[in-house]
């Protein structure tokens, strides 16, 4: 009894979360594995999600249709972070995001290999596969809802193998896993903003790479232009240099004039990312369906052939760039927006304007109402600066389903509201908060049967035991 105690009590110390080993799946039937969640893209939200219901017993596999785990952040590069802060300009980053953001603004992450470095902490013990195909959706009715049964994929020996699933999540930038549900309704995008009646998307973005940039220069030299009032008339509204980062420009941006159609220099987002090294955020291209393995290869193309032009461009016209170089490419694409389906509930602009709160919060996100450009608004536009809000569990329960989460980009919101709770931070939040709950719940009962008397509990624990809080302070 006493060797009994002992070994228990060594488990609880070298693992906490009181699970002795990763959670395997269990057998179907022959060519069958089951898991409690299947997350299929490799974005940082769904690793999240999955690093928590793992850590908390639930049997967990990745399934990546890209070639490379990473998405939009590793092999995007999109490292240039947006951090939710409320009207206060206090920091709303919480969980995972909020490790993340203290080592970004402290320089400690903020080049690819600190990045992937760090992304690969997140997935070492989480099985991941690349470069897999689906081939196979099935489905079934219950009751007044559908649920998702089984997917069949080909991985890279070609073998086709069967899973099934209590819990499905689409994690990609482009429907991989909800592309294939029959029962799901588009929600319209910037179609309706551009008064038009084909289905409308942001521009996708190409992030440049340069080095041998003097940010000591840029920085000084742009200053030289204060009081603010005349800086701004310079170089564009809202520009900004400090140690770190570099923003706006887009007076000096819009003159660039691009040899490929669709496309678009508009103000920069510049990360200072240490020995002469930078990533700027500003290369728009438009009609990108990430879908289409051709579509996102021409655009891959435009935005080779247009970074070395934008670099003779920054030359000359952008001080501390006068012998940049061209520095390693980024392997895809930033993907801002695709097709979206109705959740159980689609948050509105008027409750991200409102700083609405949820009984089901899963996070509270914060971001000016930001709608990049399409070929018929190539400036995008905005529509104001929330407060802090609320962002519900039902916004990423897909409507008709009731085993599928749409997580990431994929979260259900009208555009406009989408226009602020797109950025990762906000919606990174709320796929961890998700995975502790499927972790926490799912013996209990299932997500959509989850009740305000649940959460008032469930909001408890977060704050108790994770330090996540998702009400109201």
């Amino acid at each position: 009894m006493l060797l009994i105690m002992v070994s228990a009590l060594i488990i609880q110390m070298f693992n906490p979360w009181g699970v002795n080993r990763i959670p395997q799946a269990a057998s179907c039937g022959e060519g069958c594995s089951r898991y409690d969640v299947v997350v299929v893209g490799s974005e940082l939200q769904g690793v999240l999600l999955a690093r928590e219901a793992q850590k908390l017993g639930l049997s967990v596999l990745i399934l990546d249709p890209r070639e490379k785990p990473g998405g939009e952040l590793i092999q995007g590069e999109m490292l240039f972070l947006d951090e939710p802060r409320d009207k206060r300009h206090v920091s709303l980053a919480q969980g995972e995001m909020k490790n993340l953001f203290h080592a970004y603004n402290k320089g400690k992450i903020r080049n690819l290999q600190e990045f992937q470095a760090y992304y690969n902490k997140l997935i070492e013990n989480l099985p991941l596969k690349s470069g897999i195909k689906i081939h196979d959706v099935e489905e079934a009715a219950v009751n007044d809802s559908h649920t998702m049964k089984s997917l069949t994929y080909k991985d890279r020996d070609q073998k086709a193998y069967k899973l099934e699933a209590r819990y499905w999540v689409e994690n990609t930038d482009f429907n991989a896993l909800t592309g294939w549900l029959k029962h799901k309704k588009r929600i319209p995008g910037m179609e309706v903003i551009e008064k038009r009646n084909s289905p409308g998307y942001m521009g996708a973005t190409y992030m440049l790479n340069y080095k041998n940039v003097d940010w000591k220069k840029l920085n000084t030299e742009v200053l030289k232009h204060y009081p603010l009032s005349n800086l701004r008339k310079i170089y564009g509204p809202n520009t900004y240099v400090d140690w770190n980062f570099a923003v706006g420009f887009s007076n000096v941006m819009n003159k660039f004039a691009p040899l490929e159609k669709f496309v678009r220099l508009r103000g920069l987002n510049i990360a200072n990312q240490r020995g002469g090294k930078v990533i700027i955020n500003g290369l728009i291209i438009y009609n990108v369906d990430p879908s289409n393995d051709a579509s996102v290869k021409e655009a891959m193309r435009k935005g080779a052939a247009e970074a070395p032009r934008i670099l003779e461009y920054l030359r000359s016209h952008l001080p501390g760039f006068e012998k940049a170089e061209m520095n390693v490419a980024p392997n895809y694409l930033y993907i801002r927006d695709f097709n979206r389906f109705e959740t159980d509930y689609v948050l509105k602009y008027e409750d991200v304007m409102g700083g609405k709160m949820f009984w089901d919060n899963v996070s509270i996100g914060a971001y000016p109402v930001d709608l990049q450009g399409t070929v018929h608004i190539p400036h995008g536009i905005g529509f104001g600066v929330t407060p802090a809000y609320g962002i519900p569990l039902r916004s990423f329960l897909l409507k008709e389903y009731n085993n599928v989460l749409a997580v990431g980009k994929n979260i259900g919101a009208d555009i406009k509201a989408y226009g602020t709770s797109r950025i990762m931070a906000n919606n990174a939040l709320a796929a961890q908060t998700i995975g502790i709950i499927l972790g926490h719940e799912s013996d209990r009962r299932q997500l959509k049967d989850l009740t305000p008397e649940d959460f008032r509990r469930i909001l408890h624990y977060l704050k108790r035991k994770y330090r996540i809080q998702v009400e109201r302070a």
